[in-house]
């Protein structure tokens, strides 16, 4: 498929995975509706991009949680380009505690971003897609797979939006909607940074060694090959691959290792 003349829109798309894709999907020809709620730093980053690749490209604040937020960006793609193409449900934010230390809106605010976030853009957006016989992305993770410790509303989030996704995918075969989900492994990118802590503030520091991940540009390209080949899962990193078939079948084995590996965080959680 090319994606010259496409319309995508991305959720997130200010910084880390969101911001590559959009990159990406510009230097392959698509036209470009952005969300985010940093919206100065995203009407800087849209112009740089229509500059850079000939294409269009409109900024949008948003916030995902809000449901008229997600209504607004849809209406907004619809008004300036007349269609649907690709949806990339990428907005999200992470957390990092233990849940029995924890306040309950740390979850609220996960849930309402990364689950919630996906429903509301899909709902709208979805008459577009089915007309277009387009594609819906979300960008997963290996913790939608796998619960991870000292991440509940980031797994739990995850694990939602991966089964709505695949229900959509299931009741849209006969209309030829294209569901991708995108799980990368731990990706080099600002999102533990932003990770909201046992008290819901934001941590400041990723509590792990970002140069040894994959970086954000490399799953962007990864994903937008899957968007124009029409794949249906995307495991992106060998030790999300491995992660995910010790789960299935070494589940107990599983446990310990996840356990371990989160004991050589920086500041620990686990001991």
């Amino acid at each position: 498929m090319s994606l010259q003349g496409k319309t995508v829109i991305i959720t997130g798309a200010s910084s880390g995975i969101g911001k590559a894709c959009a990159k990406e999907f510009a230097r392959q020809g698509a036209n470009l509706v952005l969300g985010a709620r940093s919206y100065v730093a995203l009407c800087e980053f849209s112009q740089e991009l229509e500059k850079q690749y000939g294409i269009r490209s409109v900024a949008v604040g948003v916030d995902v949680s809000r449901e008229e937020d997600c209504k607004h960006l849809i209406g907004q793609a619809q008004l300036t380009f007349g269609k649907i193409d690709v949806l990339v449900n990428n907005a999200g934010i992470s957390m990092r505690a233990l849940f029995k230390d924890l306040d309950l809106n740390v979850l609220r605010q996960v849930m309402d971003i990364n689950f919630w976030g996906t429903v509301y853009c899909t709902k709208y957006a979805l008459p577009a897609i089915i007309k277009s016989q387009g594609s819906i992305v979300g960008v997963s993770s290996i913790a939608g797979y796998k619960g991870l410790p000292g991440r509940t509303g980031y797994s739990a989030s995850k694990f939602a939006m991966q089964g709505f996704l695949e229900s959509v995918r299931i009741e849209n075969l006969k209309n030829n909607v294209h569901v991708l989900l995108a799980c990368p492994g731990f990706t080099a990118s600002n999102i533990r940074n932003s990770a909201l802590n046992k008290n819901n503030e934001q941590q400041g520091e990723s509590s792990m060694d970002e140069g040894k991940m994959m970086t954000s540009e490399e799953v962007a390209r990864i994903i937008v090959t899957g968007v124009k080949k029409r794949k249906r899962d995307l495991i992106i990193t060998g030790q999300g691959k491995l992660t995910v078939f010790l789960s299935r079948w070494f589940p107990a084995l599983t446990d310990k290792l996840v356990y371990n590996h989160f004991t050589k965080e920086k500041d620990p959680l686990l001991k």
